[in-house]
């Protein structure tokens, strides 16, 4: 999974979020890729019509030296912040999947259909609750707020 929690001033937050279901064929990635962190920056982009100030953790994907370029080639909209190493509680979608983890506690599912119409269903419900992704920004401390200079 890969997600990005978005918050506004005076706006309600918003969580948008990509799975990735490997299914063991040949040839399949893993994981996902440069491309897959990409096309959800461009997605969120697109759907808010706002520039973006995008919070990286240490992510080695997160790290790719293509990120970079399409973030230098997209600065008008685009800055890509990176967060400290081992800092997990600064970044809010580290509470949504917290969330999400405790959401499917008690669940049993029959296959991998199954678990990724779960995932969703929980994720959706979780996206549709904006009080729910501000507690998530206001677990770590961080606000909205900008500083005023002295």
């Amino acid at each position: 999974m890969a997600g990005v929690v978005v918050y506004r001033d005076g706006e309600r937050s918003h969580l948008f979020y990509r799975l990735h279901v490997y299914r063991r064929r040949k040839g399949e990635p893993k994981t996902f890729s440069w491309i897959d962190y990409r096309d959800l920056i461009v997605a969120t982009h697109q759907q808010l019509r706002a520039p973006l100030v995008w919070c990286w953790d240490n992510l080695n994907v997160h790290l790719a030296g293509q990120l970079a370029d399409f973030a230098a080639e997209n600065a008008d909209w685009l800055r890509i912040v990176q967060l400290p190493s081992y800092a997990p509680e600064l970044n809010p979608v580290e509470g949504v999947w917290s969330l999400l983890r405790r959401s499917l506690a008690n669940f049993v599912v029959a296959d991998l259909t199954g678990l990724v119409r779960l995932v969703k269903r929980k994720l959706k419900k979780i996206q549709y609750r904006p009080h729910l992704l501000t507690g998530c920004l206001t677990q770590t401390g961080l606000t909205l707020e900008t500083p005023s200079k002295p």
